[in-house]
Formats: C-alpha cells, structure tokens, sequence
C-alpha cells in the first residue's frame, strides 16, 4: 500500500468548487425570486433575463409582427389563459428588444422549485467529471456555450414564441453530453493495477469508439427518448404545467457533444 496522507474529514460536499458554486447561485437565485423580491421586481427580472424569441424576432425583423400575434393564443387553451397570453405578445411586439445577453441569462431562472432541483441534481451528477477534468474555468464555458446553443436552437425552431424560455437544462445537457465522452468508457486492458496506478484523465472517446460502447450508447438513446416524451407533455415547472423545451435541450446537447474536444486540457485527448 502506498503512504497516502491521512484524511482528517469528509467533506460534505464532494464536489468541485466550481459545481458546488453553480449550484449555490441557482439555488440562491431561485430562493431569492421566492422569497425576496417583490411580485413587479420579480416579473421585471424574468423580462429582463429571459429569452424570449418573438421579442428577439420583432426587433430583427418588425414584418412578422402579426405573425407573433397570431400564433401567441393557443387552440387548446381555455379563454383565461389564451387572453392572457395575447395581452403577453402585445407588450412584446410593443418592446421589442435583440436582448442578446438573454441566450445566456436564461439559464439562472427556474420556473418552479421542482424544476431548479431537478436541473441541480443532474449538474451534480455530469458536471462533476466535467469539471474535475478541465479545471472550472473550461466547465463555466462549456455550461455557457451550451445554454448560448440551446437558446439559439430554440429560437431558430419555434421564432414567434412569446413564450419566456427560463432553465438550466441546456447548460446542463451541454455537460452530460461532454460527460459522455469519456466516464463511459473501460480502463484500458494494459492499464492493470490498483487505481492510484492509472491515468487519471484517459483520453476521450472517438465518436466511432463511443458508438461501440454499449452503455453509451443506452445513455444517449434513453437521453434521447426522455426528451422526446417530455417535450410533448406537460409537466409543473412553473406556476402552470408547461412543455419542456426540447430544443434548447437538444441544442445544449449538441455543443457539448462535438465541441468537448476544444475544451478538454487532457494531453491525450482524441476528437
């Protein structure tokens, strides 16, 4: 056995800074929204920070004004809901706004408190490896490069959504997909031993390779099919059931995927 120094505590969290750091800002972003701020100061928030994308459409190209207004009400609303949400679309198309910070602050509001736990929960989970592995300052990039790519997907599939998209999960899908790429794989064969013996960053998977590797393979199929139920259900993330927003998700998950490589500070990464 090795002479390993002696461990005086556990620690409580045992994660890196940086993820427990994330975490603690959503958390307290939420918990401040919901406890703190007032009702007009927490509405002034969600429409200065949200991303909205008939907003970001009516100030690129004020034609489709009447476009947005016309898809804002939806066929299988009640009355209440759908008055309400083209009241939403008027004020939009009224304020106009690039508001181009809003495809990354999105992601620092949650709808509800289920919705920021689950999202804290698998940020606990994928951005952990992501991070031990990089350092923080390449993790902080890829969460926002992902949420920058959800946001833009979001709005180049659904444009005349009036609908504020809030969450962290295509900052977080981001990580999981980079995650992918290497916490899946085996030790290498030659690699025999005791653990404190071997590599502590292998190099990552090619996209060959990972196809080859069965349990990936069912992490990304099973990633794959969940967002496809939940981003034609509702679900309670916000004061009523909303959709997941698939899209973003997907797009999280893209960037992450194919552009982990450029952030990996492994010597021995493989794109």
């Amino acid at each position: 056995m090795p002479d390993l120094p002696r461990q005086n505590r556990v620690p409580v969290f045992n994660m890196p800074g940086a993820v427990t750091a994330s975490i603690a800002l959503l958390l307290g972003l939420h918990a401040l929204r919901d406890f703190v701020l007032p009702d007009e100061w927490d509405i002034r928030l969600l429409l200065d920070l949200a991303l909205i994308p008939g907003r970001w459409l009516a100030s690129v190209d004020p034609d489709r004004v009447a476009e947005i207004l016309s898809a804002a009400p939806s066929a299988l609303g009640d009355t209440d809901v759908n008055q309400a949400r083209a009241a939403f679309a008027q004020y939009v198309v009224a304020n106009p706004s690039a508001s181009l910070w809003t495809f990354a602050t999105y992601a620092l509001l949650h709808g509800s408190w289920t919705h920021v736990i689950f999202n804290v929960v698998w940020l606990a989970a994928f951005g952990s490896p992501v991070a031990r592995r990089c350092g923080p300052w390449r993790y902080g990039l890829l969460g926002l490069v992902g949420a920058v790519a959800g946001g833009v997907l979001h709005v180049a599939i659904d444009p005349l959504s009036t609908a504020p998209l809030i969450g962290a999960s295509a900052a977080v899908s981001a990580l999981m997909a980079a995650a992918a790429r290497f916490v899946f794989q085996p030790p290498p064969s030659f690699l025999a031993g005791q653990p404190w013996q071997r590599v502590a960053h292998p190099p990552l998977e090619t996209i060959p390779e990972l196809l080859r590797n069965r349990t990936a393979v069912i992490f990304l199929g099973i990633w794959l099919a969940t967002n496809f139920v939940f981003g034609i259900i509702s679900l309670p993330l916000g004061a009523e059931s909303s959709t997941v927003a698939w899209d973003a998700h997907l797009g999280g998950f893209l960037a992450g995927f194919f552009l982990f490589p450029m952030f990996d500070r492994s010597r021995g990464a493989k794109a």
